[in-house]
């Protein structure tokens, strides 16, 4: 089936504390979110990247485009009030005889061969999230109080997250719910199995200043 990659980068990045959104920062002399579709374009030359943007996002995204002569093809679509809105305006492009991969667009540092694992195991299993097991240990608190959780069961979930595009027009379909933190969550809630895929430790969600410097640092050494 095809491949399709929705990259969804609609968000404001306040946490920065920059004067642009956070996915038009650059990185090793490019922007965030460049290095980002570069990666799923290397991935599969004929996967279709479907890009997110918030309205108010998109001139700052055309001089990029210009100014870096960005020749990847790519679909841009208005981002929505939350992700899942976000998400739902790109589905609009997407046939339901497809493969879609959902990314953050702030998560450049992923490999190609994660892209294309979980595009193979979507095949079997219907929907994907990469995620990576804690390595720390884990406390939940409740109305003040503390309490351990099972460090071995514990995963922090990650992107890209992959499923078949006939599951995702469907779970689409449901009213917006405050927990829908992710796709996953959407999918989950019509009782679909989420099967995990490893993740990578250098595939973090650039949020904060110092993740700029840890990034910097991954692609030099990479």
């Amino acid at each position: 089936m095809k491949k399709f990659a929705i990259i969804v980068s609609g968000g404001n990045g306040l946490r920065m504390q920059t004067d642009i959104p956070k996915q038009f920062l650059e990185i090793n002399g490019k922007p965030i979110l460049l290095h980002t579709l570069e990666k799923f374009a290397a991935a599969d030359p004929n996967m279709e990247i479907v890009l997110v943007l918030n309205v108010d996002h998109q001139g700052i995204w055309n001089k990029i485009v210009n100014k870096f002569k960005v020749t990847i093809p790519y679909i841009l679509v208005n981002g929505g009030r939350t992700r899942y809105h976000s998400v739902k305006n790109a589905l609009k492009k997407i046939p339901k005889n497809a493969l879609v991969a959902i990314h953050d667009g702030v998560r450049p540092l992923l490999s190609t061969s994660l892209i294309l694992k979980g595009f193979e195991q979507v095949t079997k299993h219907e929907a994907i999230v990469t995620a990576i097991p804690s390595k720390d240990s884990i406390r939940r608190v409740q109305d003040g109080v503390s309490s351990a959780l099972a460090r071995e069961e514990i995963y922090l979930v990650q992107t890209p997250q992959i499923f078949t595009a006939t599951i995702l027009h469907k779970a689409y379909q449901q009213a917006y719910r405050n927990e829908f933190s992710d796709d996953a969550a959407v999918v989950e809630r019509l009782g679909i199995p989420i099967h995990i895929l490893i993740g990578e430790t250098q595939n973090i969600k650039i949020t904060y200043p110092e993740d700029i410097l840890l990034a910097e640092n991954i692609l030099k050494h990479s």
